[in-house]
């Protein structure tokens, strides 16, 4: 979704470089896929998932070995990296230490001694690396020529906040979990009341920001079309929804911000 927008931003304001575009969706599925990988390698070996709510995981229940996990995970970034300098020999060789920030914080999500997703920073990095990251420097490097643009910058807000959405839907069903288990994410320092705020809260502060999109593209107001979307999953985060029921939550959250993210994109072009 923020490649997307990001290259939508990109066509509006000038000429799109198409190759370029399909590549960084190239590096941004690559580096998604490594990461749920590295994911599922680290909390696995780490025996966090050893009682878990959510979907089955390779590592933890055995169905995969470890090794073969963490090859899929290292091999993910490492199509993501080659991908990544591609784009960065045609445009700007400052995208290397960019991308190789997205590699590291992928990986230490979760992987290391001390990773920083159970010390409660992996709202902000989500927030980051889906939103400012991902819209603006797909925008950059789309671009025929080169450049960070406001409408980019605009874009980048509802991009991290349907994505961090995302994360606290799934960090709120594992509360009880992960509090037992020493992880320490954003949702268990909140608390279960304040998470269901915040999640609410995300979808709001994205389709205000449409708003301001608008204001630049009034086109790209579409973009609220997409509310619909978000009305079942706040219902049911309001009501004090939990365990299981929260996964409807996880997948009505996706679908929010696919639909929002493809509306608004027509919304730029246009």
């Amino acid at each position: 979704m923020p490649v997307i927008v990001g290259t939508a931003a990109a066509e509006a304001t000038g000429s799109v470089r198409w190759w370029r575009a399909a590549v960084a969706l190239l590096v941004s599925l690559s580096l998604q896929i490594g990461v749920n990988y590295a994911n599922d390698y680290s909390d696995g070996i780490r025996g966090t998932d050893k009682v878990r709510v959510g979907p089955l995981r390779l590592t933890a229940s055995g169905l995969v070995p470890s090794r073969q996990v963490l090859a899929a995970a290292l091999g993910s970034f490492a199509v993501a990296g080659f991908a990544g300098i591609a784009i960065a020999a045609t445009t700007s060789w400052w995208l290397i230490p960019i991308g190789a920030a997205c590699i590291l914080a992928a990986w230490f999500y979760t992987g290391g001694s001390k990773p920083y997703g159970y010390r409660g920073l992996g709202d902000l990095s989500v927030f980051v690396f889906f939103g400012p990251v991902a819209v603006i420097g797909t925008a950059y490097a789309a671009r025929t020529h080169p450049g960070v643009t406001w409408l980019a910058t605009l874009a980048a807000i509802p991009a991290g906040c349907l994505a961090v959405a995302v994360l606290v839907a799934n960090n709120l069903r594992d509360i009880p979990r992960d509090a037992e288990t020493d992880k320490v994410t954003l949702a268990v320092l909140l608390g279960d009341r304040r998470t269901r705020t915040m999640y609410v809260g995300l979808l709001a502060v994205a389709f205000v920001a449409t708003g301001a999109i608008a204001a630049l593209r009034p086109w790209g107001a579409i973009a609220l079309l997409a509310v619909p979307l978000a009305v079942t999953p706040i219902g049911q985060v309001r009501r004090g929804d939990t365990g299981r029921d929260l996964i409807r939550v996880l997948g009505a959250t996706v679908r929010l911000q696919l639909g929002y993210g493809l509306l608004l994109a027509v919304g730029l072009m246009l």
